[in-house]
C-alpha cells in the first residue's frame, strides 16, 4: 500500500469514527433511552456514554457491542458501515475463434469463471498446453474433450477437470451447440469438486 493509499484509509476511518457519536445519541433518542437508563441496561457509565456521544472518548468493541445489544440493533448500524455493493456481474461477451464467452468474475487474477457457448461445428482436435488448471460443467448439448491418450464426450450434468499442462482440446460433437461452464486457475488452483465414475452399490 502506498503512502498515499494508506492517508486515504485513515482519513475514511477518522469519517466513520467521528459519525459514530451523533449516530449513538440518535438511535438512543429515537428509543426513548435516558444515558442513566442506557448505562443500566449495558454497564458502562452514564459519563462514558456521554463522552461516546459527544465524540471525546473513542469508540471499541468493548462498548459498542453492549450498546447495540441494548438498542437491539446490528453493530453495522451503530458504525454506519456502508451498504453493500450490487452482486450482480455485468458483463460484455466475448467471441474468440467462433466461441462465446460470457465472463462470470470481475477481478483480475485468480481463478476466471466464464460461461461458454460453442456452435455446432466439427473441427479437427489440436490439443494444446498452458499453466492452469480447469473445471468444466455441462450445462447442455454435448461437449468432447481430448485429454491426453482420452477422448470422451460429456453431456448435460456432467463435469470434468484436469491440469492443462496435459495435452487437451474441447469443442462440440458436432450435432449442436453446447453450452457450459468454465472455471480456470491459471496459477493451477485445483477445484475442490471432481467427477468421479459411480461406484457400484451406491445410490444417486
Amino acid at each position: 500500500m502506498s503512502e498515499h493509499e494508506a492517508d486515504l484509509n485513515e482519513r475514511d476511518t477518522d469519517e466513520v469514527l467521528a459519525g459514530v457519536g451523533p449516530r449513538l445519541r440518535r438511535i438512543r433518542k429515537e428509543r426513548g433511552a435516558t444515558l442513566a437508563g442506557l448505562s443500566e441496561a449495558t454497564g458502562i457509565s452514564v459519563s462514558t456514554l456521554s463522552r461516546l456521544e459527544s465524540g471525546l472518548r473513542k469508540p471499541s468493541l468493548e462498548l459498542l457491542l453492549p450498546i447495540a445489544r441494548a438498542h437491539q440493533v446490528p453493530l453495522d448500524e451503530l458504525v454506519g458501515a456502508p451498504p453493500v455493493g450490487d452482486p450482480r456481474v455485468r458483463s460484455k461477451p466475448i467471441v474468440r475463434h467462433g466461441r462465446t464467452h460470457w465472463p462470470l468474475t470481475r477481478q483480475p487474477g485468480g481463478l476466471l469463471a466464464y460461461k461458454v457457448l460453442e456452435p455446432a461445428r466439427s473441427i479437427e482436435p489440436d490439443p494444446r498446453v498452458h499453466e492452469g488448471y480447469e473445471w468444466m460443467y455441462v450445462l447442455s448439448g454435448r461437449l468432447r474433450l481430448v485429454l491426453g491418450d482420452h477422448d470422451v464426450v460429456l453431456g448435460p450434468g456432467e463435469a470434468a477437470e484436469f491440469d492443462t499442462r496435459v495435452p487437451h482440446w474441447f469443442g462440440s460433437t458436432g450435432d449442436g451447440p453446447v453450452e457450459f461452464l468454465s472455471i480456470f486457475g491459471p496459477q493451477g488452483e485445483r477445484m475442490h469438486v471432481r467427477a468421479r465414475p459411480k461406484q457400484g452399490g451406491e445410490d444417486g
